[in-house]
């Protein structure tokens, strides 16, 4: 239990730093929605990115957004101090990362709206119920109901499922993405998310198996 735990805690410091990093585009996407709003009523248009560039970040947002939804669920409930420690560094991180994305969406003039369809941008549009990685309103629901170690050990398969799928969306996006910091930002998080599935992966076979 306690080499799980403390491999678990060790996802912080790297979560940290990453988190840190990602302020660099944070603040890039502030200092350019300042200039959007300095140039109302001038001739020159922001320029828009392509639909790659664009659905990623509206996509992205919304997968986050159930990310955040899994994580609350069991922030503060009985479920083993992995758990905890885990779900506080997505909620953390992910949070962040959305508010990077809705900033750039601002900026390009794009809609931040949830999309009535996902995944064109890949080439495989559906329903955004359909998305991959994201659980059904009846996984949702047995989450916020579970307890204990059940609790924990469901929030980690529904989060792997999660990351799985936000990591096929990344890396589709760092190949295809035309904006440096889209394409740099798909890096970030294809890799982090990995890395995750692989601390879920511990948990699953100690702790929570």
């Amino acid at each position: 239990m306690r080499t799980a735990v403390r491999r678990a805690e060790a996802v912080a410091n790297p979560a940290r730093r990453n988190f840190l990093a990602f302020g660099a585009l944070a603040l890039t996407g502030t200092a350019l929605a300042a200039c959007t709003t300095a140039l109302e009523g001038s001739s020159d248009p922001v320029e828009t990115p392509p639909e790659t560039d664009i659905g990623f970040f509206r996509d992205m947002a919304m997968h986050h957004e159930q990310a955040l939804a899994l994580c609350q669920r069991v922030i503060g409930r009985d479920n083993g101090d992995s758990v905890q420690s885990l779900a506080a560094d997505i909620l953390q991180n992910q949070s962040f990362e959305r508010g990077v994305m809705i900033t750039w969406l601002t900026v390009w003039g794009e809609s931040t709206a949830p999309p009535e369809t996902v995944m064109a941008w890949m080439g495989m549009e559906m329903p955004p119920a359909e998305m991959t990685g994201l659980a059904t309103d009846a996984q949702m629901s047995s989450l916020a109901t579970a307890t204990g170690i059940a609790q924990g050990r469901l929030f980690l398969n529904l989060m792997r499922a999660h990351h799985v799928g936000g990591v096929h969306m990344a890396a589709n996006a760092s190949e295809n993405a035309a904006v440096a910091t889209v394409r740099a930002t798909a890096e970030r998080m294809s890799a982090f998310q990995t890395y995750e599935i692989g601390i879920i992966d511990q948990l699953l076979a100690t702790t929570y198996l």
